[in-house]
């Protein structure tokens, strides 16, 4: 086979044939292709534990659905063997390992992932939940205003229950001897925090889980919360 070339009858070698084919593979392989879409990774917990997480309409206000993605399978919630040695009916919370139990009987418990205080900001002996809240109002505490006024202040005078309220779609108020240890229980807008220590002392849980536990609390049940 020969190839003419304008200007030049005589045909081309085999060497500069094959030059001239490669040539379009040459080019091509210099070209970027357009980026493809990321993979979406899978799941780390099991279809039906992300179901138990998906959105939520409650009280007249929707609550998301958890990323299944971004959550680690031992912070969902989960029936296991008691670990605490507390009566049935006890909440108890171990800040160390992020965790709240709820004991049952035949030892034993259901499990919850948490989030929690940073250092210095946490409770820890044993209270009773005074009361309970759905959609709670909140107000920040003179100490966290002075801690972090630019943050706070604004908030001094108190914010409404809703999607947008620090304290959820639940709150479980703890008091030691008839008064209010300023430390709650409550619903999170940010699940991500679940399993860190960020919170202003408080424990947090995602929003799903705390009306689980709303539902099986009943008002002055025992809360343990172990040293952090």
């Amino acid at each position: 086979m020969t190839v003419p070339v304008s200007g030049d009858p005589r045909p081309l070698s085999r060497r500069a044939l094959l030059c001239v084919l490669a040539t379009p593979l040459a080019l091509a392989a210099c070209v970027t292709n357009a980026p493809q879409a990321p993979a979406v990774p899978a799941p780390t917990i099991a279809p039906a534990d992300a179901a138990r997480y998906g959105a939520v309409e409650d009280g007249g206000f929707s609550i998301p659905g958890v990323d299944p993605t971004e959550m680690k399978p031992q912070n969902v919630r989960q029936l296991v063997r008691d670990p605490t040695g507390q009566a049935p009916g006890t909440l108890v919370v171990d800040p160390k390992h992020r965790f709240l139990y709820l004991v049952r009987e035949n030892g034993m418990a259901l499990r919850y992932g948490v989030g929690v205080g940073r250092e210095g900001l946490e409770f820890s002996g044993t209270a009773n939940v005074g009361y309970k809240r759905s959609w709670p109002s909140w107000r920040p505490t003179d100490a966290m205003i002075a801690r972090q006024p630019d943050k706070y202040r604004p908030w001094r005078n108190g914010m409404a229950g809703g999607a947008e309220n620090p304290l959820g779609a639940r709150a479980l108020y703890l008091f030691k001897d008839g008064k209010d240890t300023l430390y709650r229980i409550h619903g999170t807008n940010e699940p991500w925090s679940i399993g860190e220590a960020v919170s202003s002392g408080c424990i947090r849980m995602m929003n799903q889980d705390i009306i689980d536990l709303y539902g099986r609390v009943p008002d002055a049940a025992k809360v343990v919360v172990l040293p952090g």
